[in-house]
């Protein structure tokens, strides 16, 4: 009798302190995915009562819908250029910070300060640093001799811009990388040295097969954040000029995330906007679930 009040005693206190999670995962998290999936299969704008039409809103995306293979081209092209460029960029910021020296905290606080800045702000400052007429970049390239590009005016640069604005911003990803760097044990870069190992080798020898779970997890997490683009583009083609409509000159910044703002809050498709997310998220968990599949020839978890 002692032990089973002891053990109600213990239940009802874990319930104490889970019980707002739960009831927070409930309330904004397992009930707004139930209601998703059944406007999905409706046709709902706000202001009239859903009505149900099955599977007509998938049907209109994947058959009828060029606007939507837009959305996918553009989401994909930064998701398989991109998205390896920032990566790339970010494992080699976190290799040459991982060497030591007098002003290496100095950089390493200097690079990860651009991942800080509110993507709003930075996505503005960036407007001005690729602005075509006064830009610091065309305005450098102008007094080098060359005509630079329109940037975000321009549908064959716009992604391109995007990608280099990206890469400023890639401080969060190299800290990742870099703590990943320092669990390399360093008797085994010594072992290297003795058997003649230049830099080259220690780092692909070394370096990177025991960097893989770090590479792992970035890629991960980047290919999910990359599928939702939607901030900086959002910003800059509403900014870009008056000209410019919303997903940038010809449609080469309508990224998926941003048609599905515009379907859900200008068009007010809700319920096409819904099907729209159900489709994003099985997109996301194909290419997670075939990304943890290959990762077992080229991920090492163990030195």
């Amino acid at each position: 009798m002692h032990m089973r009040r002891s053990t109600l005693r213990k239940l009802a206190v874990g319930l104490f302190f889970i019980g707002p999670w739960i009831i927070g995962f409930l309330g904004f998290t397992l009930y707004p995915m139930i209601m998703s999936a059944y406007y999905s299969l409706t046709n709902y704008n706000l202001v009239n009562e859903p009505q149900y039409i099955g599977w007509k809103n998938y049907i209109r995306l994947l058959q009828m819908d060029p606007q939507f293979k837009t959305a996918i081209s553009n989401t994909m092209y930064m998701v398989i250029v991109g998205l390896p460029i920032w990566l790339f960029v970010a494992l080699v910021m976190a290799v040459l910070l991982n060497e030591k020296g007098k002003l290496t905290t100095f950089f390493r606080t200097l690079f990860y300060l651009p991942s800080v800045v509110p993507t709003v702000a930075a996505s503005v400052l960036w407007m001005w640093v690729l602005n075509p007429q006064y830009g610091i970049v065309n305005t450098l390239l102008k007094s080098m001799g060359f005509s630079g590009p329109g940037w975000f005016t321009d549908p064959t640069w716009s992604k391109p811009g995007l990608i280099l604005m990206g890469a400023w911003a890639t401080g969060g990803t190299m800290i990742i990388f870099l703590a990943g760097l320092q669990n390399v044990p360093e008797a085994l870069y010594e072992s290297a040295e003795l058997d003649g190992a230049g830099w080259w080798r220690k780092l692909r020898h070394i370096t990177l097969p025991i960097l893989t779970p770090t590479i792992f997890f970035n890629l991960i997490m980047g290919m999910i954040s990359t599928f939702q683009y939607f901030t900086q583009a959002f910003v800059i083609s509403r900014g870009a000029g008056s000209n410019v409509p919303p997903g940038g000159p010809l449609g080469s910044t309508l990224f998926y995330a941003i048609y599905l703002y515009q379907n859900a809050f200008s068009y007010l498709r809700m319920g096409y906007a819904a099907a729209m997310a159900w489709l994003l998220f099985i997109v996301i968990l194909v290419f997670t679930l075939l990304l943890f599949r290959s990762s077992g020839r080229w991920v090492h978890y163990d030195s």
